[in-house]
């Protein structure tokens, strides 16, 4: 029985490996892109204190929401997690 086991978990691996291999290419893009968007998030956010004197309230929650995607992401591909970041599940809030 152990074998039949064995077999069948050999042979569902490498096809799940490969989808993943795929969907990590894709997070890494996804990574680079809010990378991208946190930067200019940040920017913003710094122009808008300078001028108010005080950051804006929904974009730092923007930026926090952003940074956990990140985290998310980095999770996901460095295989410390096997949960697939949005839009394979619901964005951090």
């Amino acid at each position: 029985m152990n074998n039949d086991n064995d077999n069948t978990h050999d042979t569902k691996t490498p096809r799940n490996i490969w989808l993943r291999g795929l969907v990590m290419i894709l997070m890494a893009l996804a990574y680079q892109l809010v990378s991208t968007l946190l930067f200019f998030v940040a920017i913003i956010q710094f122009l808008l204190a300078l001028i108010n004197n005080e950051p804006n309230v929904r974009l730092a929650s923007f930026g926090r929401s952003l940074g956990r995607y990140q985290s998310q992401v980095a999770d996901f591909v460095s295989f410390s997690s096997e949960t697939a970041p949005f839009p394979f599940s619901d964005f951090p809030s």
